[in-house]
């Protein structure tokens, strides 16, 4: 006998709908194939599938089995389809009765006949949706994800046989509804407090603009200034995540498999922490199955680079088109991949290998062979890109003593800022509101013309300093997009030339 059951294949952010064909015939040598491209762990399907019914109470049959993943030219990777290919020969030997409506079946089975979290349930939420399908049968243990998007009813499965009696009778499985508001009041403390941080008065002025205006940020130091403090401060000033980037966000985390059992939508704005060694597959995304990079899982929040020019070059290089176009486009023999890519950069570096180059207490051990080595790793092209550049010079040791009271300097707290940084995207939410933008930073040049209004006294500073120091057309627009942070900061409606001014000195790097 010949049934049919739907399930899913996702390729990138997308997903497509996988007809799974399964039919049981007692003619011919008993066996189990499985059919239509796929890869290792669905091969490994049959052991798991057969072993999970036997353990569920059904029994497995001594027939020829033959499943095939439609349509077949298109390649099959995952465990996912552990459960639509059960119930399709549990259907076939009419144990079950499939729903009478279209429904996705979904999951990965472990031997007792339970089903195990699996990867990328929210697109298959999302996906039901658009296809028009009403129900979703997923892991309970991952039913969450889904059960955020409106309109479809996911139903939580615990066990194989769990699910063949509701089949079978309509009981023992209610379908579920997350409440969306629940997650975003759940919002994680941060690590770091801007006002834990002593000093560094103009990084910390430079980071509030970067937050508000979604700028990229280059921090240079000695060892032990704090540059690495900063950045982890970074994510206490960043306003939260609203619904649509959270499922732009989520989405990503899903398909990867980094949401934990249990868990729904993305609340937090990502932070994510590349290590020097991560190769350009890792940042940027790739493979042969390719699969997003660290430059994806920061969408809508913070890639921060420690150690900046001891990645290597062709890694940082592959950075520059994902920094101009906010995607990372993926091409393989099997077709192209486009990954979101919006995040924030904040790259640190020593000034030199040693790190003491220019400090005024410790001297460099670097030959210039050695430093112009380590910079030259920093392609100008790259460091266009990047908006912010600044200084972090070392802290005077007294200003680690504790103070006096009548001394003591009262440092700012993450929330103050946040609330500024807050205010300021909501002055580009409603300047951007018909644009599909969110922030100054993502502004494209028609944009730039459009929205921006520039006095002229301000307008007459910008054309000196790009003659004077002879700055490129990119630089002369990012210049105008940090202006009108500044501006919105603030609370102007143009920008004046105090704005010119203070991102002019963020645009100035210490090498020039």
């Amino acid at each position: 006998m010949l049934t049919k059951v739907l399930s899913a294949a996702h390729f990138g952010l997308e997903t497509i709908p996988i007809e799974v064909e399964v039919n049981v015939s007692k003619k011919g040598f008993p066996g189990f194939s499985i059919i239509g491209l796929p890869n290792k762990s669905i091969e490994e399907a049959k052991e798991r599938v057969k072993t999970s019914l036997m353990n569920s109470g059904a029994d497995f049959p001594n027939a020829k089995i033959i499943v095939n993943l439609a349509p077949a030219d298109i390649p099959k990777e995952g465990s996912n389809y552990d459960l639509p290919i059960a119930i399709g020969i549990l259907n076939a030997l009419e144990a079950v009765k499939l729903p009478e409506t279209k429904s996705f079946f979904y999951g990965e089975l472990s031997l007792d006949g339970k089903l195990r979290h699996t990867k990328g349930v929210l697109l298959l939420g999302l996906a039901a949706k658009k296809q028009r399908i009403k129900n979703v049968f997923v892991p309970a243990i991952s039913a969450n994800e889904a059960a955020v998007v409106r309109g479809i009813n996911v139903f939580p499965v615990e066990s194989l046989e769990q699910l063949i009696t509701y089949l079978n009778t309509g009981e023992g499985i209610e379908s579920k509804k997350y409440e969306v508001d629940e997650v975003f009041e759940d919002r994680v403390s941060v690590e770091f407090d801007f006002n834990e941080i002593v000093g560094q008065q103009n990084a910390k002025r430079a980071l509030e603009i970067a937050a508000a205006g979604g700028h990229n940020v280059y921090m240079q130091g000695p060892p032990g200034a704090g540059k690495t403090m900063l950045a982890r401060a970074m994510a206490g000033i960043l306003p939260d995540l609203n619904e649509n980037e959270s499922l732009e966000v989520t989405k990503i985390y899903s398909v990867t498999g980094n949401i934990p059992p249990g868990g729904s939508l993305i609340s937090k704005r990502p932070f994510r922490v590349a290590h020097h060694t991560t190769s350009r597959i890792g940042l940027i995304g790739g493979g042969s199955q390719p699969h997003p990079g660290e430059i994806s899982m920061a969408h809508r929040g913070v890639l921060f680079l420690d150690e900046f020019p001891e990645f290597s070059r062709g890694t940082l290089e592959a950075l520059r088109q994902p920094l101009e176009d906010g995607k990372v486009a993926i091409t393989r023999a099997a077709g192209s991949l486009e990954f979101p890519a919006q995040f924030m950069l904040i790259a640190a570096a020593n000034p030199c290998p040693c790190g003491y180059l220019g400090d005024e207490k410790r001297a460099c051990k670097c030959s210039p062979r050695q430093i112009m080595r380590y910079r030259a790793k920093l392609s100008g092209p790259l460091m266009d890109r990047i908006d912010l550049h600044l200084n972090v010079p070392a802290v005077d040791v007294e200003k680690l003593m504790p103070a006096k009271s009548k001394d003591k300097v009262v440092n700012e707290t993450s929330k103050e800022i946040k609330d500024r940084v807050i205010s300021a995207r909501g002055v580009q939410r409603k300047r951007f509101k018909a644009s599909g933008i969110y922030t100054n930073a993502n502004m494209k040049n028609k944009h730039i013309k459009e929205f921006i209004k520039v006095e002229e006294e301000s307008m007459t500073l910008l054309k000196q300093a790009v003659n004077n120091f002879n700055l490129s057309a990119r630089t002369y627009f990012r210049l105008l997009k940090v202006s009108q942070t500044i501006a919105d900061l603030g609370g102007s409606k143009t920008i004046k030339s105090e704005h010119v001014a203070e991102a002019l000195q963020y645009r100035m790097r210490s090498e020039d």
